[in-house]
């Protein structure tokens, strides 16, 4: 797989038990040849947890890409016209932030970013990590899945005996899930079993 010359956003938001699993997809794609545009949510930025400090994986974002994250929609919007991206990554995207954008809502940076790069006609790819996948999020995701440039990395029941509604994404499939969306291909099965208990 060769992604030289792809410029690739790659959106984090809220979901702080993810971070360990995405993080090393960030370096495949730059180990594939493409340029990752980092793209932060507040909660990312700011909120602190038993996962590490913000700040730490700020600066982990930093030392992988060699960029500043954008965090702001105002520094978000020229991913549209002035710095298209070939293709938006979202991973983790929580529940709330699907809600978000399955509602057209656009009211941070990686929304911003998504919003943009729809604009421009690219795909956007999608990793969940959400506790209600299965519940009231459940309309959200299906919208997203029938929406037009918007490709999943295959997600299962993380837990379906203490989490039975809850959906993650096999983040190491974020790669080849990237590859089959440049071509506006979605990567099969969606559907995984995550869960070997």
């Amino acid at each position: 797989m060769d992604l030289k010359g792809k410029k690739i956003g790659f959106g984090l938001t809220g979901s702080h038990c993810t971070y360990a699993a995405v993080f090393p997809q960030m370096e495949k794609l730059i180990e594939l040849g493409a340029e990752i545009v980092p793209v932060v949510s507040n909660t990312f930025k700011e909120t602190d947890s038993k996962f590490g400090k913000a700040a730490d994986h700020m600066d982990r974002i930093r030392e992988i890409t060699g960029r500043e994250p954008i965090a702001t929609i105002v520094d978000a919007e020229p991913l549209g016209p002035i710095e298209p991206l070939d293709l938006m990554v979202l991973a983790p995207l929580t529940g709330n932030s699907m809600s978000r954008l399955a509602n057209a809502i656009t009211d941070g940076a990686v929304l911003m970013a998504t919003k943009a790069t729809i604009r421009n006609g690219n795909p956007v790819v999608i990793g969940v990590s959400t506790n209600d996948a299965l519940g009231l999020n459940g309309v959200n995701l299906m919208r997203l899945m029938a929406t037009k440039l918007m490709y999943f990395v295959p997600f299962g029941q993380d837990d379906p005996v203490k989490k039975p509604n809850s959906m993650v994404s096999d983040m190491t499939l974020i790669p080849e899930t990237v590859k089959e969306a440049l071509e506006f291909k979605q990567l099969q099965p969606v559907i995984i079993e995550r869960n070997k208990k």
